[in-house]
């Protein structure tokens, strides 16, 4: 799939609009995908996220940053069924490659391309 495919993928659910996933943030996704085993389905739970949706969830009361990485494609939330969501949470954690963001209760981890960190 080439990266306009992806970024077609990643869009927008809420207002269809695309933008660049920043290729940083798909290597890291893909390495901790690698090392869980590979093999498993990614679930998408959000990828790019246009302004007017990241305001309509903080309107709703959501913990969204007013500066989500997601706003510019550097992030995504993700689970991969088959790998159990702590070791997502620590593999991703050991490749230090990005933020690193842990849901448990909604069953998705947040990995984006900016500074090293986890919450």
């Amino acid at each position: 799939m080439g990266l306009s495919a992806l970024n077609r993928l990643l869009r927008c659910h809420f207002t269809d609009e695309t933008a660049p996933i920043d290729v940083r943030v798909l290597e890291f996704l893909d390495l901790v995908h690698t090392m869980v085993g590979g093999g498993h389905q990614i679930h998408v739970i959000s990828g790019f996220r246009s302004r007017r949706y990241n305001d309509w969830l903080r309107r709703r009361g959501r913990a969204v940053s007013p500066k989500s990485l997601h706003l510019e494609g550097r992030a995504i939330d993700v689970s991969i069924p088959g790998a159990e969501l702590a070791a997502v949470r620590r593999t991703a954690l050991r490749l230090a490659r990005g933020g690193v963001g842990y849901y448990p209760e909604s069953g998705f981890v947040h990995l984006d391309s900016g500074r090293v960190r986890s919450w």
